[in-house]
């Protein structure tokens, strides 16, 4: 009687396992490619350039200075010299923290225009999954193997997103690349 006990539930639990629907979804593809973060991208980028302009303009202001007080500062007197070195020093202040405040306020400002995108990239995906039926959701971007009994819910993602079915990783990164070109050109002129 036992050995028919043990042996039942070994055949429920091999049934119920074997009911388990499993899917993956490229999770970090379909955020890349979403539309919205065509957005976030260009903001971040607007962004990075502007501190990427004010850095440059205080590292100037700093060489400007340093060049004048090594050329003038034999004929100044202490007074003047000493008031130039802590201007020097001043400056260098203010770029050193602007270098560790900028590169925070980035973070948090990428952090802030992708967790919207990617909450209604999750939501999509939750949605399809409960609809399939899927008991378990894997991110195949964070996977090393799947058997092939795996759904695969990236195409459908996509589409629940508005993802062109034309747009790849390989598309995003030519369109990325032509850009950064472009603004080098642009930049070189």
């Amino acid at each position: 009687m036992k050995k028919l006990f043990v042996i039942a539930i070994a055949a429920l639990a091999t049934l119920t396992a074997s009911a388990q629907q499993l899917a993956k979804v490229n999770f970090n593809e379909l955020v890349m490619l979403m539309p919205e973060m065509d957005a976030a991208r260009a903001t971040i980028a607007a962004s990075q350039k502007e501190a990427e302009e004010t850095y440059a303009a205080m590292v100037e202001e700093y060489q400007g200075k340093a060049s004048q007080y090594q050329q003038k500062q034999a004929t100044w007197t202490a007074a003047i010299r000493e008031s130039k070195e802590k201007e020097l020093y001043e400056i260098q202040n203010r770029i050193q923290d602007f270098q560790n405040s900028i590169s925070q306020e980035l973070q948090q400002q990428q952090a802030q225009l992708t967790a919207p995108i990617q909450e209604k990239a999750n939501k999509a995906v939750t949605e399809l999954a409960k609809a399939k039926g899927v008991t378990a959701l894997f991110d195949a971007s964070q996977a090393i193997y799947f058997s092939a009994d795996v759904i695969d819910l990236t195409a459908e993602a996509r589409k629940a997103l508005g993802i062109p079915d034309d747009r790849t990783m390989e598309s995003l990164q030519a369109e990325l690349q032509a850009q950064a070109q472009a603004e080098q050109t642009a930049a070189a002129k």
